[in-house]
Parts: C-alpha cells; structure tokens; sequence
C-alpha cells in the first residue's frame, strides 16, 4: 500500500492524481496569465522577498542587542545602539517593500479578473447553441463570477502568502544552520515535513469535498436563476410552494456538501496544530541541551526563541495559506474548465467574411446527423431557393424544418455535403459575418433588459434615432411605442416581459427592417398570436420581405399562402413542393391532408361556442 492510500484510506490513487490534475490545471491557467505582466510579477516577488528578508535578520539583531545589554560598558553601548538602529531599519523597510508590493498586486490582479472575465464571456458567447440549451445562464454567470474573485484569493495567497513563508523558512534554516548545524537540520527537516502533511491533506483530504460543495453550488445559483426567471409561470400556477420544496431540497444538499467540506477544512486544521506542537518541542529541546552544553548564550537563546516565534506564525500560517490555495484552486476549476470545453463550431483558420448580395441558397447532396446519432437526419438532400424567392417550410414537428434553417446559420455543421449562399461554401466563412447578413424573426424573440430603441437598433448599432423610428414605423410598432410613458426610452424588462406577445414580435420586426439583411427568415412569427395582433404582423411581414430571399417556417398555414413556393417536409426530405393552389390540387398530398386538419381544428374551436369565443 503506498503512502497516499496509508494517509487517505477512503481516497483511491485515481481520485488523489485527478485532483492533483486539477491544481495543476487551474495553476498553469493563472501562471499564463502571469506571464502577460512579467516585469510586474518580478517586481512583486522582489519586493515581498525583500520584505520578509528584513524579518528574518531581525532576530540575528535582535540577539545582538540582548548580548550588549547583558556585557555591559562602553563598548556594549555603541554595540547596543548599533543594533537598535539596524533593527529600526529593517521594520522601515519591511513597510516599505510590503507597500510597493501591495501596490503592484493590486494592479496585477485587477487586470487578470478582468482579462479572465472577458476571455470567458467571449468562449461562453461563442459556445454551440445546444451548449446553452443545455445550461443554465445563472450556473454559467456563477461560475464565471466566483471563478474571477477566487483569483484574487489565489494571487494574495501564493504572493504575499506563501512565497515569504518560503523565503522566512529557507532563510530561518541557513541562518540558525549557519550558527549550529543541529538547529538548521531541525528546522529545515520540520518546516518540510509539515509543508508536505498540509499538502497532501488539502490535495486529497480537503480539496474533493470542497470541489462537490462547488458543483452544488453552482445548481443552486442555476435553480434559483430558473425559478425567478421563470416567475410569471409560477405565479399562474400559484406553485410558490412547490418551487419552495425544490429549492430547499437543493439547499439541503448544498448545505450539507458544504458542513462536511467545512469539516474537513477544520480537522485539517487541528492536524496541522499537533504538527506545529512536535515542531515546537523538537525546537526548544534543541536549544536547551546546546545551552546545558554552554554552546548557547543569552543573546543566542533569544535569537533562538525570538526566530522560533516568528516561524511559528509563518508555520501556522502556511497550513491556513494551503488551504487558501486549495480552496481558490476549487473555486477556479469550473471557470478554468470552459476553457477546456469545445465550442462546438469554430471558425476554420482560413474562413473569410461572407458576402452575401442576391441570397441565393443551396443545399448540396447534405448529409447531417444530431450528435453521436447513427441515424442521419439529412441524407443526400439537395435543394435550391432562388435569390429573392419568398419560401414556406411546412411539416409536422420534428421534420426537419427548424434544423434547416439553422444549417443555412451554420449553427450546426453538416456531416457530409454544402450548404452555399451565393456560391459560398457556409464552413468557409466566419459566422459572426454570415449571421449578421441573416436576419431572423423568432417564434418567442428575445428582448434586452435595455431600451426600445437599443433593442432595435441591436441589428445596426449606430443607426440614428430617424432611422429607429423608421423601421418601427414599417414594422407597426411606433404607435404602440409612443404610447409608452418614456417612448422609445422605455426598459422592457427582463427579455421583454413588460410588453404583450404581438408588441415583443413587431420590436422583433423592426429590428429585422433596420438589418436590412439579403435573407430573411421568418420562425414561426405569428403562431401564438392573437387575430388582431397577427393582422398587424402579416402585414409587417409582407413589407419586410420585399426583395429579399425569405424563409417562413409556418404552423399556421393560413400565413404562407401568397408565398412563391412551399416545402413540405417529413422526417428529414422534401416530399411534396410547390404553390399553395397547387399542392392544394393534389388528392392525396401531404400538405392538402396538413391544411383540411388545421381547417377542421379551426372549425372545431368555432363550433365550441361561447367558451371557445372567449377564447
């Protein structure tokens, strides 16, 4: 059995070398960081080893005035002076190189929180739709946030913290090794016997527990993002209750990762007392048999002693520095470990800006799988839009519609094939540039908790105020704006919750007029709309689509019958296209059996009466 498992019993080696992984992971990251502002670290580790070389000389003199004091004369007085002014003189120096630097971490520091929070915002912009879909936004702002403040917890820590510790034990043991041999073995041997106990305490004792209580964390601050996010919903359902239970079951669990996380910090603690308490002993038993010898005298006893007291404040400060470490290298490891996570779709080293002019769009022989799905989606799909071309996507849920669009985004990457805009291979081009000429009016658009204005200015953002007012005017909303109490000033709340459906979806519009985009697409604009509302928005619609090559996923079919061609979809092919009158011709077409349901359906609601009219 080797030694971990002797120390550890509970740790398996695996589990103890993951976590070393993890320090060195999270070390190398602010190490790199590190290496953006050299002089600046050189300048910081100069001046605190500085500052703590002062401290360790003072005991040297501090012994020298007790052995003036104790001979007595006029020689001892000079002698006595003498090492009062030096030791006046390392106190005013250890102050002043603490200061400076004090005054340079703070610098260091402030940038690297900085520089790691706008590295981490642009990799978690930059992450695949699905990553997103599949986390929490109040998880990711968590991680970020207490990722970035753990940094200043692990620079004081290595900085002001451990490395003076380091430089007063190396230079307590070659000083008292330099005067008696025996006392530099103890010191050095025992200084490094205890470093050890309270790393590998922390590493496989401390570290695992604290890193579950992260995790649990983190799921708090997602749980409690959801619920408040989603507190319209709970209002409807009065299930205030119920999100209560939820939550405290996860706070429950919180709590208790955390109480035995704090625990272990805690025994860890005592441990590294005992440790201190051998020290001590092994210290002091020293010094007494050299001055039974008479190898020691006063002065050289409180040299001893006065050194063997500041050792014990760096020693115990070195076990609370340690667990500093440990727990800043926790908090760390999640923001470090986006770093790692793929972005899903990159941008290849040789991708140029698109430039899209007619918006011509081809899908060429494409093949597309979800994920490690053995089963394509698209296999061998060809289809061709025209520049200008006004198309329909109609079909049952799961068809393949939605997908389409988004390879056209190049939110997904196809498995095998083309999809071309004007010629241009979409992988070949940057995606912020292709999305930018895409403008896209969602079936739930999402609104900034900002202004009217920036909100549709989001498109272009040094539009003017005429050319804001313009395109709310085209997209029916300038009406409904100046109603408002502050106009296009007016903050719509968290993605838009102040304002009604129909009012978010023609903001949505405006938006799209002011991109002025060669392609449009329309993702179920009008589905969950009120009669009035989707008059308003079809007729916005029609003014936004001229000239442009326009997709218009549709559940409504009633909102795709002028369009120049429909693509009806099924499990991932085309299988009927054409006009709305002529796949209406067809018998025993798929879009015909589409539209006599929704027909019915609609015949239903109004055969149900007065409940249904209220409806």
């Amino acid at each position: 059995m080797g030694r971990n498992a002797f120390l550890f019993p509970s740790m398996p080696r695996k589990r103890f070398d993951l976590r070393a992984e993890t320090f060195s992971k999270v070390l190398g990251f602010s190490f790199q960081h590190w290496g953006r502002q050299p002089w600046r670290i050189a300048a910081i580790m100069a001046a605190i080893s500085l500052a703590t070389l002062a401290e360790v000389l003072t005991p040297l003199y501090a012994g020298r005035l007790v052995d003036a004091i104790a001979a007595g004369g006029q020689g001892a007085h000079d002698a006595a002076w003498s090492a009062f002014g030096v030791l006046v003189s390392l106190g005013v120096a250890g102050v002043v190189f603490r200061q400076l630097c004090f005054r340079g971490l703070i610098v260091l520091t402030t940038r690297m929180m900085a520089g790691m929070a706008n590295e981490a915002f642009h990799r978690v912009q930059r992450f695949s739709s699905d990553w997103h879909a599949n986390s929490f936004a109040g998880s990711t702002v968590r991680r970020i946030t207490r990722g970035i403040w753990a940094l200043d917890l692990l620079n004081d820590t290595l900085l002001i913290a451990i490395l003076p510790s380091v430089v007063m034990l190396a230079g307590a043991t070659v000083l008292l090794g330099a005067h008696w041999p025996m006392m530099g073995v103890v010191v050095g041997v025992g200084s490094l016997l205890f470093i050890a106990a309270s790393v590998l305490l922390s590493v496989g004792f401390v570290a695992p527990m604290a890193s579950l209580a992260n995790r649990w964390d983190t799921r708090l601050g997602g749980a409690l993002a959801d619920s408040v996010g989603c507190n319209a919903v709970v209002k409807a359902f009065g299930a205030e209750t119920r999100e209560e239970r939820r939550l405290a079951w996860i706070i429950a669990k919180w709590r208790e990762r955390t109480r035995r996380s704090w625990n272990r910090g805690n025994l860890n603690g005592t441990v590294q007392g005992f440790l201190m308490v051998g020290m001590q002993v092994a210290i002091l038993a020293t010094t007494l048999l050299m001055w039974d010898r008479g190898e020691v005298g006063a002065g050289d006893v409180a040299f001893v002693l006065t050194m063997f007291f500041m050792l014990q404040g760096h020693l115990r400060d070195v076990g609370m520095h340690i667990r500093n470490l440990q727990r800043s290298v926790n908090d760390m490891e999640e923001l470090v470990a986006l770093q790692d996570q793929p972005l899903g779709i990159e941008d290849r080293p040789d991708a140029v800006p698109a430039r899209i002019t007619q918006g011509g769009i081809v899908f060429d022989r494409v093949t597309f799988r979800y994920g490690a799905h053995l089963t394509p989606l698209f296999q061998d799909f060809t289809v061709a839009i025209r520049p200008g071309e006004r198309v329909g996507l109609v079909g049952h849920s799961g068809s393949g519609k939605t997908t389409f669009i988004k390879l056209i985004q190049r939110l997904y990457d196809v498995s095998g094939g083309a999809v071309r805009i004007d010629g241009q291979d979409v992988m070949a081009l940057r995606q912020a540039s292709l999305r930018a000429q895409i403008a896209i009016v969602q079936q739930e658009p999402i609104l900034f908790h900002r202004s009217l204005s920036e909100n549709i200015a989001y498109a272009r953002p040094g539009a003017t105020a005429r050319e804001i007012e313009e395109a709310a005017r085209q997209a029916s909303a300038h009406e409904f704006i100046q109603r408002l109490p502050r106009g296009y000033d007016t903050l719509v709340g968290e993605r838009g919750v102040k304002l009604s459906g129909g009012e978010r979806q023609r903001i949505a519009i405006a938006r799209a007029f002011l991109a002025n985009a060669p392609i449009l697409i329309f993702d179920e604009a009008t589905s969950s709309l009120d009669s009035e509302s989707e008059a308003l928005i079809q007729a916005a619609m029609a003014r936004l689509m001229v000239g442009r090559t326009t997709l218009v996923i549709a559940h409504r079919l009633s909102t795709v019958r002028a369009l120049d061609r429909l693509l009806v979809f099924d499990t991932g092919r085309i299988v009927e296209e054409g006009t709305h009158e002529a796949l209406l011709a067809r018998p025993d077409g798929r879009y015909r059996r589409l539209y006599e349901q929704q027909a019915l359906d609609i015949s239903a609601g109004l055969a149900g009466g007065p409940a249904a009219a209220a409806d």
